[in-house]
């Protein structure tokens, strides 16, 4: 057998596996909507875990009739003036030629999407309402502003990186947790507040099973690995994304272990399940562009970030956010957008950050990298041999 054939055979198999690997790994992020529904109901009261655990199944199920209706027509349609996919019914009227992997794929990321919101209302919002919404942002909100990144649309055409969705899922599902919290207020007896109105004490409602919210956090690390590498197109980079994916999160529980550990004088349990989801939201933008060093990098802001977002919160805005989504996934999710343009680095296997042009864009640690090897050649050509 030519050396030629062998190359071409061992194209086409691994084109294959990475098809299946893909599949898989949108399998993995759906069965992160039950981590998301044990974090939930492990760290809220018991008498609202029905609620928690209905909502969670219904944004899923809810988001696939809307998405099949007009939310991946608008994801992934015809660009139109970079904001928006054209409406289609391909999967109605052109079956037999229709993206099926990626439209799950596509699928299971809004499903994450929306249930990000169920964690900052839990305890106070009212079922139908909560339905609602989840038609609202799996057939509008998600699709339309993913479509900019993924979909063609103008944040693509100006190479905006966001490989897994800090930016398009948790920052996105963060923001409109935010605005829920807010809207919604706070739960009876979180807030204290004086005859002025001013809030003198927060109070915490302890969660009702910390071994499942325990549990939850455990299962979306693990569904993470899909969440971040299903899009991977070599075992090299595969394997990076693996790395980053790891080493982020770990950190961030360090981190924050040893800050709560200072300031409170215990460990806080509760704290740290939240501080390895902010690792991994933190991650999820440049997981496949850093290196080891970005990634623990990542990881302390991370780590510190989550404590930050919880005081912020309860202490200042005064809203009230049961599981902290907040301060994981928004805060998390804008520190991983901002950290693809401080750790990319094009060392990373499979870099492929560019413009609409097609020019290669480097990350500012890898442009500091080059402007310290040049200064450092520079300094070095000044000076005579013996003083090297």
């Amino acid at each position: 057998m030519s050396e030629e054939i062998r190359s071409l055979i061992s194209e086409a198999t691994q084109g294959e596996v990475f098809a299946v690997w893909f599949l898989i790994g949108a399998a993995l992020v759906f069965w992160m909507q039950a981590g998301f529904a044990m974090v939930e109901a492990g760290f809220t009261r018991a008498k609202n875990t029905g609620n928690i655990i209905m909502k969670n199944l219904m944004d899923f199920c809810i988001g696939t009739v809307v998405f099949i209706l007009i939310g991946f027509s608008l994801l992934l349609g015809e660009d139109a003036l970079g904001l928006i996919g054209k409406p289609g019914f391909d999967l109605f009227t052109s079956y037999e030629n229709f993206e099926f992997s990626n439209f799950v794929f596509n699928l299971v990321f809004c499903a994450t999407t929306a249930t990000i919101v169920s964690g900052a209302m839990a305890e106070r919002t009212k079922f139908l309402s909560y339905c609602i919404y989840s038609g609202v942002i799996s057939a509008l909100i998600y699709p339309i502003e993913a479509h900019w990144i993924w979909g063609g649309g103008w944040l693509s055409q100006i190479g905006f990186h966001d490989f897994a969705g800090s930016t398009a899922i948790h920052m996105v599902g963060g923001i409109s947790a935010l605005i829920g919290a807010k809207m919604e207020g706070p739960r009876i007896g979180k807030f204290i507040k004086d005859a002025q109105g001013k809030v003198t004490k927060v109070n915490a409602f302890p969660g009702h099973n910390i071994c499942i919210g325990a549990l939850g956090v455990f299962i979306l690390w693990f569904g993470w690995y899909g969440f971040n590498g299903a899009a991977a197109t070599s075992l090299e980079q595969l394997g990076s994304i693996f790395l980053t994916t790891t080493v982020a999160p770990a950190v961030a529980t360090v981190v924050c272990m040893i800050f709560t550990w200072i300031k409170y004088g215990k460990p806080d349990v509760s704290m740290c399940l939240n501080a390895s989801l902010a690792g991994l939201v933190g991650i999820t933008a440049p997981c496949d562009v850093t290196d080891c060093f970005g990634a623990i990098m990542v990881g302390v802001v991370s780590g510190l970030l989550v404590v930050f977002g919880v005081w912020l919160l309860d202490h200042k805005l005064h809203i009230d956010d049961p599981v902290g989504a907040v301060a994981v996934h928004c805060l998390n999710g804008i520190w991983g957008t901002i950290a693809v343009g401080l750790f990319a680095t094009s060392s990373a296997p499979g870099y492929s950050i560019a413009d609409a042009d097609g020019v290669m864009m480097e990350g500012l640690s890898t442009v500091v990298d080059l402007s310290f090897s040049v200064s450092s050649l520079q300094v070095l050509q000044q000076l005579q041999p013996g003083q090297w």
